[in-house]
């Protein structure tokens, strides 16, 4: 039976790629390096801000480092004042208060951006338990933050979905025996299948979310999709 949903916050509950991905143009072109998208979906998107400096620029010491990605972060702040949930959000979380599931918001965000998104989005207090990178042994992908989730909200792997929308998140929920699906909102769907996502959709109106959702709760009932974006 479904006791919980493990919510990723970029890219999963909003799209923040498209700020992320200017804020590291202009923060690498003080270093003459300029990047694509195609470069920021290998190199830098859903990786933690230090492995991403460590890799990009290794002559930068750790304090320099650091300094830099607080100076990206407070610009991805800046860029970031009218941020939108991802469609079908909303009713997603209006269904789970229904159905009195769990809710954890499971984030490698540096604390200040996951708490600014969190009150720009106004969902700062929808989530049981928040767990971030800053409070556990490793960030994603390893599976630690979503272990650190399960045991917080006192549940076993067997009784969560995850929601992710990057391979590393995927393969973080995974590691740790969650059932994943992937948010196709930042990577191909067959990427994100192929790292372990059971499934993949564009948003949270899909309907084949919601009858894999009421299936879950209800398994001898027909699964009945809410009304979100349904054509007759």
């Amino acid at each position: 039976m479904l006791a919980a949903i493990l919510f990723d916050l970029d890219g999963t509950i909003v799209n923040t790629d498209p700020i992320h991905y200017r804020a590291w143009q202009e923060m690498l072109l003080n270093y003459s390096i300029e990047i694509d998208e195609t470069f920021y979906k290998s190199r830098i998107s859903a990786r933690l801000n230090l492995e991403i400096v460590k890799d990009i620029l290794p002559q930068l010491s750790a304090a320099e480092g650091q300094k830099l990605a607080d100076e990206k972060e407070a610009l991805f702040r800046e860029l970031a004042p009218h941020l939108e949930l991802l469609s079908g959000f909303s009713e997603l979380l209006a269904w789970t208060e229904t159905h009195q599931l769990k809710r954890a918001l499971v984030t490698n965000a540096p604390r200040f951006n996951a708490e600014y998104m969190l009150k720009v989005l106004g969902i700062k207090e929808v989530f049981h338990t928040v767990v971030l990178a800053d409070d556990c042994i490793a960030g994603k992908p390893d599976p630690a933050p979503y272990q650190v989730a399960l045991n917080k909200l006192g549940i076993t792997a067997g009784e969560a979905i995850a929601l992710e929308d990057s391979p590393s998140g995927i393969r973080s929920a995974v590691g740790a025996d969650i059932r994943t699906i992937g948010i196709a909102s930042t990577h191909d769907p067959q990427v994100l299948q192929e790292v372990g996502a059971f499934m993949a959709i564009p948003d949270f109106t899909d309907l084949q979310l919601w009858t894999l959702l009421n299936s879950l709760i209800e398994p001898n009932l027909s699964a009945i999709a809410p009304l979100v974006n349904r054509t007759p």
